[in-house]
């Protein structure tokens, strides 16, 4: 008689602030035996915006896949750093330097006790001038809601995002999202998603706060997005000339369902320029569920 295959998920807190918030993530060990149908079943069944899937690897310390309900994505900055702080929580990790195979390469890891940080590389700039319009109407909003002299763009770190600089907090907090254009936008540029964000000049604490709209991957909000906190931490050293090499990001407030986040970015600048960058934050196991497979 066939009998179901449970599967144990983890399902952990990233980019928590003061224990609080963040985003939830799937987390799946010893995953060596799922195939990527079955993982991405798993996913579909966890229901969350990611779950990574955690197995042995030949050329880093542990090997990350990432899936949403509806697709595989190349990295995850939210369940990466919820897999290595479960990890060094649970004894697992040897080392305050760790890596992950990713299909796309290997990536550097860095531990602060259990604040993950993971790697990213050098940003990409494109401009995106010609669908301004569409994006900006896709969000509800003019030109005149943008701030000033500063443009839309999008930037790669490992994942694409449009990050669309706005006005103020209350410009980011009304906007109104079309999540079809959005996705058929997300499509043609290849993107994850947006992100949006604006300065938070009344907490000196963060830097900026954002919001992030994937519905290209079934994301229609998400409340901490560390692969879109990286290239928004570059936008803002390179395109609005902000010289530090620290940055505290704010993500998840103007959900339906607010959930204040912070991710954490360090940049690595040689000769003026940006070479690679951390992005981080810690994570809070939350709950365990076993599943049928």
């Amino acid at each position: 008689m066939k009998t179901n295959r449970k599967v144990s998920v983890q399902i952990v807190n990233a980019f928590v602030r003061n224990g609080e918030g963040g985003n939830p993530a799937g987390v799946v060990l010893h995953a060596d035996a799922y195939s990527n149908q079955q993982k991405l079943q798993i996913a579909a069944k966890v229901g969350l915006s990611e779950t990574a899937f955690v197995s042995r690897s030949n050329s880093a310390d542990f090997k990350l896949d990432f899936f949403t309900p509806r697709r595989q994505i190349a990295h995850c900055g939210h369940a990466t750093i919820a897999t290595f702080s479960y990890l060094q929580q649970q004894g697992i990790l040897k080392s305050t330097h760790s890596s992950k195979e990713t299909i796309d390469g290997n990536r550097k890891i860095r531990m602060e006790g259990d604040i993950a940080y993971m790697e990213q590389r050098k940003p990409t700039y494109v401009t995106v001038a010609a669908q301004q319009k569409e994006i900006l109407e896709s969000l509800g909003i003019q030109e005149a809601d943008l701030l000033p002299n500063a443009a839309i763009k999008l930037v790669n770190t490992g994942n694409a995002f449009v990050i669309v600089p706005l006005r103020n907090a209350t410009v980011l907090k009304r906007l109104r999202p079309d999540q079809d254009r959005i996705a058929n936008i997300s499509e043609t540029l290849d993107l994850v998603g947006y992100y949006a964000f604006a300065m938070a000049p009344t907490d000196a604490t963060i830097d900026a706060e954002t919001r992030m709209f994937a519905p290209r991957y079934g994301i229609n909000e998400e409340a901490a997005t560390g692969m879109a906190g990286g290239p928004l931490a570059t936008y803002l050293y390179d395109q609005l000339h902000i010289k530090k090499h620290d940055f505290q990001i704010e993500q998840g407030r103007y959900m339906e369902h607010p959930s204040p986040s912070l991710i954490q970015v360090h940049l690595h600048v040689k000769n003026n320029g940006i070479a690679s960058l951390m992005a981080g934050g810690r994570g809070i196991l939350k709950s365990q569920i076993l599943l049928d497979l």
